[in-house]
């Protein structure tokens, strides 16, 4: 990766772990954080919120899962931006593929998801990614782009300095299937290339665009040491504190490797 841009490792535990687990497992993450180069985040599911965040240490970032594009309000079952800030909340997935492919969310309710986060003076972690019939008709980098453009439709540069791309070949989460780093430098570079051509060089140079498809402590390395590749969201890995540890020591590597 480029040194000059701050690694950012996020551990997504889905819709896993109960309070007792949830607790052990920060508790247990916390215990080995060290100091610099990393900026970790956790995002558990929302029943624990306010018990992890009350346990957290070592600078970890408390991320959310998701977030309702309203305020407060009759949108029964959502959770909006002022009770997530109230949980002290930092950081919020939007478009993760579940959210897209399971769900069905589209990609203008991504959008609205998004500014939502941003306007809420939170970090929104941006999720694209195509799916296996999309790589295999070679459409990666369109499917990239128009999930981006719709994704960041009317955010200004300024307010994307609080924003990080997640990219997830879905092609390569819990299908057997792997991402070589150079498939992931090619998505990576070609999202760089189209954020400098949307905003500025500066802020193409600046965007954390981190790796979202079945990253482990073997072959975090890899990935983490091609040039556009900022991090990792990691799902099961991130369950056992040992292995999400080792995934952010590769990344602090990274920055001296």
């Amino acid at each position: 990766m480029n040194t000059q841009r701050t690694p950012f490792v996020g551990s997504n535990w889905k819709m896993n772990t109960n309070a007792q687990e949830g607790f052990a497992l920060i508790d247990a993450i916390g215990g080995l954080m060290q100091d610099g180069g990393v900026d970790v985040a956790v995002f558990p599911p929302f029943p624990y919120l306010m018990g992890i965040g009350e346990r957290i240490k070592g600078g970890i970032l408390l991320g959310a899962q998701d977030i309702w594009h309203n305020g407060n309000g009759a949108f029964t079952g959502e959770v909006s931006a002022e009770m997530l800030n109230d949980c002290g909340v930092n950081t919020v997935l939007t478009g993760h593929s579940e959210r897209r492919h399971v769900i069905g969310e589209s990609d203008e309710l991504v959008n609205l998801k998004t500014k939502r986060v941003l306007e809420s003076g939170l970090t929104a972690v941006l999720c694209i990614g195509e799916l296996l019939e999309e790589r295999e008709a070679g459409e990666t980098d369109a499917v990239n782009e128009r999930q981006i453009r719709a994704g960041l439709a009317g955010i200004s540069e300024e307010q994307l300095g609080k924003v990080v791309l997640a990219y997830e070949p879905v092609w390569a989460i819990g299908t057997g299937k792997t991402a070589t780093p150079e498939d992931a430098q090619n998505a990576h570079a070609a999202i760089r290339a189209l954020i400098c051509g949307m905003y500025s060089p500066a802020a193409g140079g600046a965007m954390r665009i981190i790796y979202g498809g079945s990253m482990k402590p073997s072959n975090a390395g890899e990935l983490m040491a091609m040039t556009d590749v900022d991090g990792g969201l990691i799902g099961g890995a991130s369950l056992k504190a040992d292995d999400f540890y080792g995934i952010i020591e590769a990344a602090r590597g990274s920055l001296v490797g």
